[in-house]
């Protein structure tokens, strides 16, 4: 079916994206497990693990209870697979016989389990679990869901003492005493053992492959409440000492042991660009106990920083070893794509695949060499392939078949375009739904968060959504963004509301002059967190658009310093100074201060429970705007934080479209 004779795509068909993630081969190489998300008929996000044969078309369902189920590792003989479920209210983990059966329950912790490896011979499985300091991890039991319901009024009714800088986070909500610990199960004793009893947050990140160490990331330095490192640790799982590999001065993860387990590969930085710096892929020699970094000269983002809003479910990313220990294989991030790439300890670089679509995902299988490629486009939410060492892949999944032949989906056209100072900026267009040469059409500028993130070619529902509802829409990657090199991401530090803002604006002036199917009279803006805060700055700096959603924005740098689960550090790194240092100088790069000059209709949405731009910069810059009498209205969504627009409550996350669009089509 043509584009010309299908649907427009609507906001409800965000909860008819079916998404994929998890692509794991199974160990003869003959098929692969992968992860399913939908949103069930009772509104919330259910997950299911599939098995597709390579032989067959049609993949076969592992899961079936209303719930979220994922995480799966098959064991090295192939006959089980552990994986995590919160079928029974919270994540625990469970075992699957691989012949049949149902699958049999192994944790039940109070405050769940999750993120489980295996041992070598197949007779442990380690794990994460949240864990205060006098837990027992032998014998712990789950809470009913009277006595949840208990725990939680009972906390409620508590006042929260604070005593740490880093009290809070948008992810987790407010510090508690529990610590996420390394624990271990016998499978063949059914008994469980603390790994790790720190008072800090452990990361299981790999098991060595005779079975006697485990690879874990952490910070256990005494200033730990004021770093942001995260180190790598060697566990000595017979006399239980720990080896600290890196330096405390750089953040270390997605740790993987060598086939031999004599080196270690993983990502890492030292923060020499702060918050805007590139990870680096690092090797550990373990006898030598020497560092070495091959990427020194590549000059590109590793792992996977494209911006979407269907993405749920972790992939790898890389680092992951060849099976003879020679190569190592990882995402990279790249001129609005994302590949797979390939490295040799020679530090020589090569690419496996790469092309105008995001890889989030990849399996290698070590006995044939063949990759399952997880891949989304800008008109295919996911569909999994096997890549054999030939650029032509095969399609293994019909991933969304039946909506996306229902609905029409715009082709974005890449564009360059010279920023104010000759910069090279990237970005893309989409034509609206029921394109016609000869009509005017508003356009719509959308600008990513992070700032240090990369729109791209993937699937984004909320991009399709506006060109289905008749806008033309623009997305760039100014300045600041991933996917242009370690100068071209550190370029907006110091300087927000400068470059960054003429490189947006450079880019609707370049289609103008180069669209006439434009109409310059009807332009609109949206963006949210550092595209909120943008969204603010334009619009207080000028008067050209005719409409404005600002999105989990800042308006306040000397508020969001206090206020932000990040405001602590984060000012400091993107903006150059802390507030005590120079609040004159916050003062000049907070939106707020320009709120006389806003004459643009602003519409202003948030999550009420958002703690990493939190809702009182929204409630500042709305009671600002409305003494002064402006047009602007002001959406506040309960239960909702940092990651509404792509993690949300289903039905919050519709009506939040159905308000943006409410608004354009009234100003528009």
């Amino acid at each position: 079916m043509s584009n010309e004779t299908k649907r427009a795509l609507t906001a409800e068909d965000l909860k008819n994206v079916e998404v994929f993630s998890d692509p794991q081969f199974i160990q003869d190489g003959s098929g692969y497990t992968f992860v399913s998300t939908i949103v069930n008929g009772k509104n919330e996000y259910e997950s299911h693990i599939f098995f597709q044969s390579l032989h067959k078309s049609e993949p076969a369902q592992w899961t079936f209870s209303e719930s979220k189920n994922s995480n799966l590792h098959i064991s090295p003989d192939g006959s089980r697979a552990v994986f995590q479920s919160d079928r029974s209210g919270i994540p625990q983990l469970y075992l699957l016989q691989l012949n049949g059966g149902e699958a049999k329950q192994l944790t039940a912790f109070k405050n769940g389990a999750t993120s489980p490896v295996w041992s070598s011979d197949g007779s442990e499985i380690f794990f994460q679990a949240s864990l205060e300091e006098n837990d027992d991890v032998t014998n712990q039991r789950e809470l009913t869901n009277d006595e949840q319901k208990k725990e939680q009024e009972e906390k409620s009714k508590k006042p929260l003492v604070v005593n740490h800088l880093k009290h809070k986070s948008d992810a987790r909500g407010f510090r508690d005493k529990k610590r996420a610990q390394i624990v271990s199960f016998q499978l063949k004793e059914k008994t469980f053992e603390q790994l790790t009893i720190a008072d800090t947050d452990h990361h299981l990140e790999d098991v060595s492959p005779d079975g006697k160490t485990i690879l874990f990331s952490a910070n256990l330095n005494d200033n730990e409440d004021y770093e942001l490192t995260s180190d790598l640790f060697l566990l000595n799982l017979t006399t239980m000492e720990q080896v600290q590999l890196t330096n405390g001065m750089g953040a270390y993860g997605n740790a993987q042991f060598s086939p031999d387990g004599d080196k270690i590969a993983c990502f890492g930085h030292e923060y020499s660009h702060q918050g805007a710096t590139i990870n680096e892929l690092y090797l550990f020699n373990i006898q030598s106990q020497e560092w070495t970094c091959l990427s020194n000269h590549w000059d590109m983002q590793l792992g996977d920083t494209m911006i979407g809003d269907t993405r749920m479910g972790q992939s790898t990313k890389g680092p992951v070893w060849s099976g003879d220990g020679k190569h190592i294989f990882f995402l990279g991030t790249d001129y609005g794509a994302t590949g797979l790439y390939q490295a040799n300890q020679a530090e020589e670089l090569q690419v496996l695949y790469k092309n105008d679509n995001h890889v989030f995902g990849f399996s290698y299988n070590a006995s044939d060499g063949k990759f399952i490629l997880g891949i989304s486009t800008p008109t295919n939410p996911c569909n999994f392939y096997l890549l054999d060492r030939d650029p032509e892949l095969q399609r293994l999944t019909n991933g969304n078949e039946d909506l996306l032949r229902k609905v029409a989906l715009s082709e974005p056209e890449t564009l360059t375009y010279r920023a104010k100072d000759g910069w090279e900026i990237q970005g893309w267009i989409l034509k609206p739904y029921g394109f016609e040469e000869d009509k005017k059409y508003p356009l719509l500028l959308e600008i990513h968060g992070g700032p240090h993130a990369m729109y791209g070619q993937t699937f984004f529902h909320e991009l399709q959504l506006l060109a289905a509802q008749g806008y033309v829409v623009l997305y760039t990657n100014p300045r600041g963004s991933d996917g242009y090199g370690q100068a071209f991401v550190d370029a907006c530090r110091g300087d927000y509301g400068g470059k960054d803002y003429t490189d947006l604006m450079a880019a609707v002036d370049f289609v103008l002059a180069n669209y006439d199917y434009i109409d310059e009279g009807r332009l609109g803006v949206t963006g949210g967190s550092y595209g909120g805060f943008m969204t603010n700055w334009i619009v207080g700096h000028s008067n050209r658009f005719k409409a404005a959603v600002t999105q989990r924005c800042i308006s306040n740098w000397l508020s969001f310093y206090g206020v932000s689960d990040i405001g602590y550090f984060f000012t400091k790194w993107e903006l150059g100074k802390n507030l005590l240092e120079d609040p004159a100088k916050l003062w000049e790069f907070s939106p707020l201060k320009y709120a006389e000059n806003i004459e643009t209709p602003l519409l202003i949405v948030h999550g009420e429970q958002d703690l990493r731009c939190p809702i009182e910069q929204s409630e500042q810059l709305f009671m600002t705007l409305k003494h002064l009498r402006k047009e602007v209205e002001f959406v506040r969504f309960p239960d909702a934080n940092h990651e509404l627009s792509r993690s949300g409550d289903p039905d919050m996350r519709l009506e939040r479209l159905n308000h943006i669009t409410r608004w354009f089509k009234t100003y528009l």
